[in-house]
Formats: structure tokens, C-alpha cells, sequence
């Protein structure tokens, strides 16, 4: 029964003592639904559940007449919705009041050398269930699912039996019917066990870190116990993204944020820069933040064009010294690009290097020059409609510096030509 409840926190796992990058809070609204959505496979379950054959004896003052009933199973059963909510800061508590099951099973007594057989049909009514979990972690992170409370009451059984010689012991049914409540009684709660066991063991088995492309993985380990209030459980996980080669650290660590609460919602998550950070790092360490730009690339109706005679108007010996010469552009991340989140605003800023390459008949590169540019982008997060009918304004440079150039520059000014002479 507690698989239903619990499948969704099947993804979620692992945990450490660090700030988590993620957090997820899930609300009653969310729990009421898995009631809804649970109910219907908890009585599917149910109905395939086989129960241990129950055994006794019944004085009948001539005698005692043996009695096994054998192959018990749920043909039926009437499941009221269940009662499922957070329970004082542990975990879960599911309670099940007013279930009513049919059941058909055989037979077969013995008196001395009589014995006989035959099949029955049962009744269960007002079975009660009250069961509570504690929701945690183990040494190595993965949410654990315990439980710590099992109350089970089965109000009443009645029997009806078939084929043999049943009509002789059909008015004895009263003097063995209380075993066969405590029997049934007695087998809830360590099917309960069972189903939770099975859960455990599938989360025990779950992977705390996926693939995202052939260049990142993402860590999603719990960075602590889940905390639970009287009106939701909230989760914090590690959310950190890694280079599959390098599996380097980043040089900066999760801080602490506060996910609001929004008992509308069902579901609320929250991210954290630093897991935008980390992906950023991840690709920075991996060598990815890096491009070739050549003039294949540049839109044929372009008035600039990657050449030295197109560049002449920017740098005006550059065309005399590498005439009709085709140039290529490697630009590169210097380092890591860093996103900052503020209220209703993203700011991405970064630090690049651009090598200019002169590409001579022959195919060799002759480094120009490395260009040094720290550029920062702020979007302001407003309405679809408003953002898409004003554009989005392109990053400009805060700062660019050329460095070690190859050609040595006589002045350099954004708003007015570059002069160079020949080193």
C-alpha cells in the first residue's frame, strides 16, 4: 500500500552536508492527489494478494474436527479513499478506516479416518489500517523510507462453505471464526513491511547522478534529511553539474537560499545559481567554451567579412601587410561564465580571449593579435508579450584590451580607427 504513496520520491536521492543548489517542496495538494491516483492501484495490489493457510481445531464434544483452510484470495474489495498526511515532523501517516474484502479459498477436515474437502466463500468487514513511515537518509545518501508504526483491526468475518459434508460443520463456525480474524489480523502489517522493503530496496538501487550530454553529468543527491511540517516535506538536493572527464570542483560552493511556500501548488522547486555555475564550469574545465570563427560562418549579404580587406577598415596596414588573406577567429572563455540571480533579474557576465589568425595560401595561421573582452549581459525578466514586442538587448562589451599583439598598436579607442605599425 505504501509503494503508491511513496513511488514519486523514487528520483530522489542521495544526500550530503552542504547547501543544496535544488530544492523541492511538495504540499498536501500533492499528497491528496497521490491519494486519489494510489487508491486504484492499492486495491489492484490487493486483489493478488494470497494469504497463508490458517489451521485449527474445534471441539465438537464427541471429538476435535481438524479443520485447514488452503489457497485464501481477495476476489473483491471495497477500498474507501484514504486518509494520507504529513505526521509530526517524521514522515507519513496513512490511515484506512471501513475496507470490505470477499475472498474465496478450500477446505478439507479430518474426524479420526473421515476426512473431507470442498471450497468456501468469505467475508471481511470494517478492516482498519493506520500506518506510518518516517522518511530519512542512509550513510550514503539515499532517502530511506522506515516504518515506525502499524496498526491494524479487522472487525468481522463471515463464512459460507461448499461441497462435502459442510452443512455438519457450518453451525461450528462461530467457535473457529475469531482465529481467522487474528490469523488475517496478523498478516496485514507484515505485508505492509513487504511493500515497504520493496520500496527501500528500489531506492537503495536508484543512481544519484545522470548524463546529461557526452560533456556533463548532474549530481542529485539529498544534501540533508527531508523536513517535514504539519502542510508539506521539502527536499534539498545537490544539484551540481560536473565535467565527465575532469570531475572538477568549481572554485565557489552553494549558498544558502529560502524556497517561499505555496501551499496552491502542489510542487514548487527552486534553482539556485549555482547550479547554473556549475554547468558553466563544467563545460569551462572540459574545454568546451571555446569556437572556431571563419568566414563560412558570416552571412554572405554581412558588409564585414572575416578577411584582412574587410578588417582594413578596422586596422588599415592590416590589408598591406596580409593582402586578400582569409582569417579566422578563435574565441574562448578565459573564465568560467558566471550568472548572477537577482529579483526579476539575470545577469550573465564573462571574461573571453579572441586569437586573430591570417590564413596564408599555404594554409598556415600567422597570429594578429589576442583580444582580452569582459562582457556582461542583464535581462530584465518581464512579461513574454512586452520582452518579445521590445527585443532583447544584445551583450556589449564593458572592457576589451588587445594583449600581446602581434602588431603593435599606435592608439586604441572604440570610437575611432586603430593605426598600427610593424613590431
Amino acid at each position: 500500500m505504501l509503494p503508491s504513496v511513496m513511488v514519486v520520491f523514487a528520483i530522489l536521492s542521495c544526500t550530503r552536508a552542504e547547501n543544496p543548489a535544488v530544492q523541492v517542496t511538495l504540499t498536501d495538494k500533492w499528497l491528496q492527489y497521490v491519494k486519489h491516483v494510489g487508491a486504484g492501484w492499492i486495491q489492484d495490489k490487493l486483489e493478488h494478494i494470497t494469504f497463508p493457510d490458517i489451521s485449527g481445531d474445534v471441539d465438537i464434544l464427541i471429538g476435535h474436527v481438524y479443520y485447514t483452510l488452503s489457497g485464501i484470495r481477495i476476489t473483491k474489495c471495497d477500498l474507501p479513499e484514504p486518509v494520507l498526511e504529513f505526521f509530526q515532523s517524521t514522515g507519513l501517516k496513512t490511515s484506512i478506516v471501513g475496507l470490505n474484502a470477499a475472498l474465496v479459498g478450500n477446505w478439507r477436515t479430518s474426524f479420526g479416518i473421515i476426512h473431507d474437502s470442498g471450497s468456501f466463500d468469505m467475508a471481511i468487514f470494517s478492516v482498519s489500517l493506520t500506518s506510518v513511515v518516517q522518511l530519512g537518509r542512509d550513510p550514503d545518501g539515499h532517502l530511506s523510507i522506515t516504518s515506525i508504526g502499524c496498526e491494524p483491526q479487522v472487525g468481522n468475518v463471515a463464512i459460507q462453505f461448499h461441497g462435502g459434508a459442510s452443512f455438519m460443520f457450518q453451525p461450528f463456525v462461530d467457535h473457529y471464526k475469531d482465529k481467522i480474524v487474528s490469523v488475517i489480523q496478523s498478516n496485514i502489517c507484515p505485508n505492509v513491511q513487504t511493500a515497504i522493503d520493496d520500496l527501500e530496496s528500489h531506492l537503495q538501487a536508484m543512481s544519484i547522478s545522470y548524463d546529461v550530454n557526452e560533456v556533463l553529468t548532474v549530481e542529485l543527491p539529498l544534501t540533508s534529511p527531508p523536513v517535514i511540517s504539519g502542510d508539506d516535506v521539502n527536499l534539498g538536493l545537490k544539484g551540481e553539474f560536473y565535467s565527465i572527464e575532469t570531475h572538477q570542483e568549481p572554485p565557489f560552493v552553494a549558498q544558502p537560499f529560502v524556497l517561499p511556500k505555496e501551499p496552491n501548488y502542489m510542487m514548487s522547486v527552486g534553482l539556485s545559481e549555482f547550479m547554473l555555475n556549475s554547468a558553466s564550469f563544467g563545460y569551462f574545465s572540459a574545454g568546451n567554451l571555446q569556437v572556431l570563427v571563419n568566414d563560412s560562418m558570416i552571412p554572405p549579404k554581412s558588409p564585414i567579412h572575416l578577411n584582412t580587406t574587410s578588417m582594413g577598415m578596422f586596422i588599415p596596414q592590416l590589408p598591406k601587410l596580409y593582402p586578400d588573406m582569409l582569417m579566422n577567429l578563435q574565441v574562448y572563455a578565459t573564465e568560467a561564465p558566471m550568472l548572477s540571480l537577482q529579483m526579476d533579474v539575470v545577469e550573465v557576465g564573462a571574461q573571453l580571449g579572441a586569437k586573430a589568425f591570417a590564413i596564408e595560401p599555404n594554409g598556415t595561421q600567422v597570429p594578429l593579435f589576442t583580444l582580452s573582452v569582459e562582457t556582461r549581459l542583464i535581462l530584465t525578466l518581464t512579461q513574454k508579450t512586452t520582452l518579445l514586442g521590445d527585443g532583447i538587448v544584445l551583450p556589449q562589451m564593458k572592457q576589451a584590451q588587445l594583449v600581446n599583439p602581434v602588431l603593435k598598436l599606435e592608439k586604441v579607442s572604440f570610437n575611432q580607427r586603430m593605426h598600427i605599425n610593424v613590431v
